[in-house]
């Protein structure tokens, strides 16, 4: 038996790749083909675009996948077939974050709120929600399905535009303003219905969103352990946060301690100095890949 698993194609498909590596599933995409390798016997990966996986996922062509929460939405808008959520999964294609879907208008629009486009054409990729969001607020536009490009449509081609968004800059560059925002997307891993009824396919799919899960929280992570006399280790361990208490080992010295935790790597460097400095010896960082909680 196989799990028939889709990896999104284009933007998020490296950040998913590297994603999976620290997971310890090592994928190889040749860019001539739709079916990639992975160092799993019990897995098939196909390559599918992000806004189709949840169709194909539902339909049961794969047992699961990786998407955004926009495209499940804009799928499940207008089709009575679910899939199953299996976890989220923070991550975008530049960052480990989520992305927003805004409403945009030209910098010198006289546009300010999203009542104010009463009559206006807005041009986006996720055209059920966008639809969706304007039928709540009772505001009567018309909305354009954009094959990309959408940010240099305004004012000519569209009046306002639903575009997603990581960071803003290109709407910036391109002299777009937010006017609100839609929703907030992050990456899911889904899966058929029928598939999770099985048992080897929902054992399978839970321990890949285990250790993607794992992968994710490691982000930005490091270990750090180091040795402290008996004495001063309340004086340090009041330094160090952690997930949970920090580890407190016995040494052969029955004077001495090991003390092993988890911090934030951005906070070693200011860390280290005043660890030493309450006579911590012997401490040692070092990289993780994964950590379940």
């Amino acid at each position: 038996m196989t799990l028939r698993l889709g990896i999104p194609k284009g933007s998020l498909q490296d950040a998913t790749i590297q994603l999976f590596a620290r997971a310890g599933f090592a994928i190889y995409a040749n860019p001539r083909s739709y079916f990639p390798a992975i160092d799993d016997a019990d897995i098939e990966c196909m390559l599918i675009r992000a806004q189709e996986m949840a169709r194909y996922v539902a339909d049961g062509v794969l047992d699961a996948g990786l998407t955004g929460l926009d495209w499940i939405a804009e799928y499940e808008s207008s089709h009575d077939k679910r899939v199953t959520r299996v976890v989220d999964l923070v991550y975008a294609k530049q960052s480990f974050g989520k992305v927003r879907w805004v409403l945009a208008v030209p910098e010198d629009s006289r546009y300010q709120r999203a009542e104010d486009l009463e009559g206006a054409t807005i041009a986006t990729e996720l055209v059920r929600v966008t639809e969706a969001y304007f039928r709540a607020k009772q505001v009567n536009v018309t909305v354009e399905f954009s094959w990309g490009a959408t940010e240099v449509k305004p004012p000519v081609l569209a009046d306002a535009i639903v575009e997603v968004t990581e960071t803003g800059s290109s709407l910036r560059a391109n002299r777009l303003r937010v006017i609100d925002t839609l929703m907030e997307s992050n990456t899911q891993l889904v899966a058929n219905r029928t598939a999770m009824e099985d048992a080897w396919k929902r054992t399978k799919i839970g321990n890949i969103a285990l250790l993607l899960k794992a992968a994710i929280e490691a982000q930005g992570r490091v270990g750090l352990m180091l040795n402290v006399e008996r004495r001063g280790l309340d004086r340090v361990l009041a330094l160090l946060p952690a997930l949970q208490r920090p580890t407190v080992s016995a040494l052969s010295d029955p004077d001495w301690v090991a003390v092993n935790t988890i911090i934030e790597e951005r906070t070693v460097r200011e860390l280290i100095p005043r660890l030493k400095a309450a006579d911590a010896q012997g401490i040692v960082e070092y990289p993780l890949n994964k950590i379940v909680i």
